[in-house]
C-alpha cells in the first residue's frame, strides 16, 4: 500500500500484487477486454485468501475501500462502525465518511466467482451455458451430437438394466437360501413330529391293551364270585332239606322250601343284576364326564395352539442340538420307552396347562373395615410349612392368619391370631424359611424391622435406608441373612447377629424389589427403576454378574421359580421370564394391566400369578405366554361396580407353594383364597 500524503489522504489504490500485471510491460501479451490473467492454481489459493473479508472471513460481497486501505464487506465495515471508530485491521481512525466503494475488486470477485462455477460444473451445464450465449452450431454437428448422446442413452439404459438385473437376481439366490433353510427347518420339524406321533400310537397300544386286560380279570372276578355264591346258596339249601327238623317231623314240605329259595336266589340273582346295571351306568356317566372333560381340554389346547406349537418345537429341536453323551443320560431318565426328552418335557407342559381353566374362590376375608381408605394389602407372604399367612400394608398393621381356619370356618370368625402394629405405612415382608417364628419387613421411613411372632416384638430394627425401602428378602440358604432395598438407592445386605449392614450396593436408581436366588446366598436379584435387573454376585459387587435389559418401565418385583429361572414383572404391562445361567431371555407375557402401581407377582415351578389394574387376578403357565386363566375381584357395594376398575387394584398375590392355591389381595383390603379348578 502507498503511504499517506502530507497534504491529505490519497484515493487508494489496489493492493500491488493485484495492480501490477504478471508480465513485463514490453512482454505482456494481448488479452482480449472479458480475458482473465491466467494464474496457477497456487496463485488462485492465495488470491482467494485475499479476497476474504477480515470481519466475517468469506467471500468479501460489495467491496468497500478504508482510507487505510483495507477492504470489507459493506454491511461488515458498517456494523463495525456503530460500536467503534477504528479500522479493525490496522486500528487506524475511522469513520463511514473514510469509506469508499471498491469497484475493481467487485469485479475480480464476480470474474473468481464465475470462475469457481465453472470448475464445478458439469460438462452439460458448460454445453447449456455455450448455447445459451448463442454459439453457432451447424445441423450436421448437432445430428453427431444427438446420435451420441442417443448412443450413451442405450448404453446407460444397458447398464442400469444389468445392475437392476443382478439386484434381482441376487434377491432370488437370497431368497431361494432362506426357503431351503426353512424348508430344511420344516422337514426336520416333521421328522420329529412323525417319530412323536408313533412314539405316542405306541404308546397308547400299550395303554389299551392293559385297561382291557384289567378289564378281563375285573369280569373274571366278577363272574367267578358270582357262580361261588351261587353254588354256596345251593349247597346251603341242600343241606337245609336234608337236616331240618321240621321236615323230618312232617313240617313244611319240600316243594313248598325248594319255592322259598327259588324265590331267594331270584331275588338275589335280580340284586346283582341291579348292582350290575348300575356299575355300568356309572361307568358310562364316569366315562361321558372324562370325555366332556377331554373336549374341555382339547378346545383349551386350540385356543392357545401357536404358543403351544413354538413350546414343543423350541424343546424338540433343543433336545436334538444336545451333545450326545448328554442325550444318552437324558434317555436313561425317560420312563417311557420311545420318547424323546423334548416330547417328555412338552407333554408335561401341555398336561398342567390343560389342567386347569378357572380360578375358584375357596374363602374370602376383609383386612379391615371397609369403609376405611387405608386398606391396601401391600404385601401377603406364606410362612416356612404354609400354615400361617401374614398380611401388611397402610394399615401400619402386621396380622397373622391361621390358614387352615380361614379356609374352613365361616367369614364371620376371620380373626388374625397375631397382630403387631408398626409406625410407619409398610410395603414388603419375608418369612423366615428356617425360624418359623421370625418375620422380616420394610417400611415407608426405610426401617426394616425383624421380628418375633410369638412375642410379638422386634428383634432387630434397621435404620440405614434414608428412604422409603420398598423390598425385604429373607436368604434361604443362611437363615441369618436378609437384604433390602429403597428409594435411597442403595442395597444393603443384614445379618441379625449384627446390628449394622455388612454389605451395601451403591446404584444410580431407586430399588424396587430385591430377591435371594433360592440355590445360593451369594447371588440376589435387583429389580430397579433404571428399567433393568441388576444380577449381584455378593463376593464381588464393583460390578454386576449381568444386567437384564428389556422393559421399559421400572423393574417392580423380581422372583425365583427355580435356580435358574427368574420372573419379573414391570409397569410397562409386561412380566418377563429370564435364564440367570445362560443370561438370555426366555419368554414375555402379556395380558394384564400395570403402569403405576405394585400388583403383586408369585411364582411357583409352574405357574406364575399376577395382579393387574382391572382389579384382576391373572395366572399364566411359564412356558405360554397368554393368560391361562383370570379372576376378577367383585365389589360389595353395587353402585361402585361401575367405575371399580379405575378404583380398585389388585395389591398382593402369593401362591401356597406347589399348590393349585393362591392368596390374593386387593387395593379395597378384600382378601381371597383362590384356587385352580378344571
Amino acid at each position: 500500500m502507498e503511504e499517506l500524503s502530507a497534504g491529505g489522504p490519497l484515493v487508494p489504490a489496489v493492493k500491488s500484487e493485484l495492480s501490477k500485471p504478471p508480465f513485463p510491460a514490453d512482454a505482456a501479451p494481448s488479452f482480449s477486454a472479458g480475458d482473465a490473467y491466467p494464474v496457477s492454481a497456487s496463485a488462485m489459493s492465495e488470491l482467494d485468501k485475499d479476497f476474504l473479508c477480515p470481519i466475517c472471513m468469506q467471500l468479501i460481497k460489495d467491496a468497500f475501500l478504508t482510507a487505510c486501505g483495507h477492504s470489507f464487506c459493506y454491511m461488515c465495515i458498517i456494523t463495525h462502525l456503530r460500536n467503534k471508530s477504528d479500522c479493525p485491521c490496522c486500528g487506524h481512525y475511522l469513520t463511514n465518511s473514510h469509506l469508499f466503494p471498491n469497484f475493481l475488486l467487485d469485479k475480480l470477485l464476480k470474474k473468481t466467482s464465475a470462475r469457481q462455477i465453472s470448475k464445478t460444473a458439469s460438462p452439460v451445464e458448460h454445453f447449456r451455458q455455450t448455447l445459451q450465449k448463442g454459439c453457432e452450431v451447424t445441423i450436421k454437428e448437432l445430428d453427431s451430437l444427438l446420435s451420441l448422446l442417443a448412443e450413451k442413452k442405450r448404453k446407460m439404459e444397458q447398464e442400469e438394466a444389468e445392475r437392476n438385473m443382478q439386484i434381482l437376481l441376487d434377491f432370488l439366490h437370497c431368497l431361494r437360501k432362506q426357503k431351503v433353510e426353512e424348508l430344511k427347518e420344516v422337514q426336520t420339524d416333521l421328522q420329529f413330529i412323525k417319530e412323536d406321533i408313533n412314539a405316542v400310537e405306541k404308546h397308547r397300544l400299550d395303554l389299551y391293551r392293559a385297561r382291557d386286560r384289567y378289564s378281563m380279570k375285573l369280569r373274571m372276578l366278577n363272574d367267578s364270585g358270582g357262580r361261588k355264591s351261587w353254588h354256596s346258596s345251593i349247597d346251603k339249601s341242600a343241606s337245609g332239606l336234608m337236616s331240618s327238623p321240621l321236615n323230618l317231623r312232617g313240617g313244611l314240605s319240600s316243594g313248598s322250601l325248594a319255592k322259598k329259595n327259588e324265590g331267594r336266589s331270584q331275588i338275589s340273582s335280580h340284586g346283582q343284576g341291579v348292582q350290575r346295571k348300575d356299575a355300568i351306568s356309572g361307568s358310562d356317566s364316569q366315562y361321558i364326564n372324562q370325555s366332556g372333560l377331554a373336549l374341555v381340554r382339547k378346545k383349551r389346547v386350540h385356543t392357545q395352539f401357536n404358543d403351544l406349537q413354538e413350546c414343543y418345537l423350541q424343546k424338540r429341536r433343543h433336545s436334538a442340538d444336545k451333545p450326545h453323551n448328554q442325550q444318552e443320560r437324558d434317555t436313561n431318565l425317560v420312563s417311557r420307552e420311545g420318547y424323546a426328552a423334548g416330547l417328555e418335557d412338552f407333554q408335561a407342559v401341555l398336561t398342567t396347562f390343560t389342567r386347569y381353566s378357572r380360578l375358584r374362590v375357596i374363602s374370602e376375608l376383609r383386612h379391615g373395615d371397609i369403609f376405611h381408605s387405608a386398606n391396601i394389602v401391600s404385601s401377603i407372604e406364606f410362612d416356612r410349612d404354609d400354615d400361617l399367612f401374614a398380611t401388611a400394608g397402610v394399615s401400619r398393621c402386621i396380622k397373622v392368619f391361621d390358614f387352615s381356619a380361614v379356609v374352613n370356618e365361616p367369614a364371620d370368625a376371620h380373626c388374625p391370631v397375631v397382630e403387631m402394629s408398626t409406625r410407619s405405612k409398610l410395603s414388603c415382608l419375608s418369612w423366615n424359611k428356617y425360624a418359623k417364628n421370625q418375620i422380616a419387613s420394610s417400611d415407608y421411613e426405610g426401617i426394616v424391622t425383624v421380628w418375633d411372632v410369638n412375642t410379638r416384638k422386634s428383634l432387630m430394627e434397621y435404620e440405614e435406608h434414608e428412604k422409603r425401602a420398598w423390598s425385604v428378602d429373607f436368604s434361604r440358604t443362611d437363615p441369618s441373612m436378609l437384604v433390602s432395598g429403597s428409594d435411597d438407592c442403595k442395597v444393603k445386605v443384614w445379618c441379625t447377629n449384627q446390628e449394622n449392614s455388612v454389605l451395601n450396593i451403591d446404584m444410580k436408581a431407586n430399588i424396587c424389589c430385591v430377591k435371594y436366588n433360592p440355590g445360593s446366598g451369594n447371588y440376589v436379584a435387583v429389580g430397579s427403576a433404571d428399567h433393568h435387573i441388576h444380577y449381584y454376585d455378593l463376593r464381588n459387587i464393583s460390578q454386576p454378574v449381568h444386567v437384564f435389559s428389556g422393559h421399559r418401565k421400572a423393574v417392580s418385583y423380581v422372583k425365583f421359580l427355580s435356580t435358574d429361572e427368574l420372573a419379573s414383572a414391570s409397569t410397562d404391562s409386561t412380566l418377563r421370564l429370564w435364564d440367570v445361567k445362560e443370561n438370555i431371555p426366555v419368554r414375555t407375557f402379556r395380558g394384564h394391566a400395570n403402569e403405576k402401581n405394585f400388583v403383586g407377582l408369585s411364582v411357583n415351578s409352574e405357574y406364575i400369578a399376577c395382579g393387574s389394574e382391572t382389579n384382576e387376578v391373572f395366572v399364566y403357565h411359564k412356558e405360554i405366554s397368554k393368560p391361562l386363566t383370570w379372576h376378577r375381584f367383585g365389589s360389595p357395594d353395587v353402585d361402585d361396580a361401575e367405575d371399580e376398575a379405575g378404583s380398585y387394584f389388585i395389591s398382593a398375590v402369593c401362591w401356597k407353594s406347589d399348590s393349585p392355591t393362591i392368596l390374593t389381595a386387593n387395593s379395597q383390603g378384600t382378601i381371597k383364597v383362590l384356587v385352580l379348578a378344571a
